[in-house]
């Protein structure tokens, strides 16, 4: 009889506190579910492999209508400042993810082209600047693993060869054949990203995009836009040398608005300056909606030029 009484008041305590660990889950502020959302990160995807086979990655932020899209390193090592803007650029959305607008989703392809990083740094994955090498050439890591020039194998007036200042280079054997262009085309026809904004280096200045058709009227407000908030010059062309295939005139011929930002040297970062430039282009497309003339409202204080 004593060990039922000893079993029942068991049971009731066993009860009594499963209630009370109901009742505190229930009435909790914040849910376990809203808690393991809020700790999530960026959202990361392997888009493709390199000739070599390493990974080309993608990271997401945020999750709006109006999809911006930056690429760094389409010249590898050669440009590896081009990288690691974009890994900074990355580490400041980690810790300041309220600076993307609600309307907005960004996306970063840190390097397009790791064979070429690989060659200059020797190093996988991630990079800092204290892992480049002083006294190595970074030239070769222009291209490729097969000696491709990548930003001369898209489809505008794309030719079997071209040119890098005064050198011949190889543009591949047709347009897209190289794999790391064609990850680039596959991932732009799917995601169709509203603007896209490439970092080379060392011009110093904003260019817009064009093919045939000549440039986008969105191309020209969006490099005003970046330029100005930066302190880069807006430059419509770049005419230091005649260029075919390039990524950024495949993009305007299928009607993306598309910039290249040039850094000053193949050395600097120059953070705050395209930082200032993103925010700026966040604050150009936060409200989508809006037409050119009421942009030109809103930027009335900044003398920028739009085209309607």
């Amino acid at each position: 009889m004593r060990t039922r009484q000893i079993i029942v008041v068991i049971l009731f305590v066993l009860l009594g506190i499963g209630l009370i660990i109901f009742f505190i889950s229930r009435d909790s502020d914040t849910p376990q579910e809203a808690i393991e959302t809020a700790n999530l990160g960026p959202e990361r995807k392997v888009l493709g492999l390199s000739v070599e086979k390493r990974d080309i990655e993608s990271y997401r932020y945020g999750n709006g209508e109006t999809r911006l899209l930056f690429i760094g390193g389409i010249h590898g090592g050669y440009e590896w400042n081009s990288v690691v803007l974009a890994y900074q650029f990355m580490d400041y959305l980690e810790t300041n993810p309220t600076v993307v607008p609600e309307n907005i989703t960004v996306t970063v392809i840190p390097s397009l082209n790791p064979d070429g990083v690989y060659k200059v740094i020797g190093k996988e994955g991630r990079f800092t600047s204290t892992d480049v090498p002083k006294d190595k050439s970074s030239a070769p890591g222009r291209f490729n693993a097969n000696t491709v020039d990548l930003n001369r194998n898209f489809d505008c007036k794309w030719q079997p060869e071209s040119k890098w200042r005064d050198n011949i280079v190889s543009a591949g054997i047709k347009p897209f054949s190289e794999p790391e262009a064609l990850v680039l085309k596959n991932f732009v026809l799917e995601y169709k990203p509203t603007a896209i904004v490439f970092w080379h280096s060392q011009s110093g200045a904003v260019y817009a995009s064009k093919c045939e058709d000549g440039i986008l009227p969105e191309t020209i407000n969006i490099m005003n836009v970046y330029a100005r908030a930066s302190g880069y010059p807006a430059v419509e062309s770049f005419d230091a040398y005649q260029t075919s295939g390039d990524a950024e005139g495949w993009l305007a011929s299928i009607g993306i608005p598309t910039i290249t930002v040039e850094l000053k040297t193949h050395e600097t970062i120059e953070f705050e300056e395209n930082l200032a430039g993103i925010k700026a282009l966040f604050e150009y497309y936060k409200q989508p909606s809006i037409s050119n003339e009421e942009k030109i409202i809103l930027n009335k204080n900044k003398s920028l030029t739009f085209v309607s």
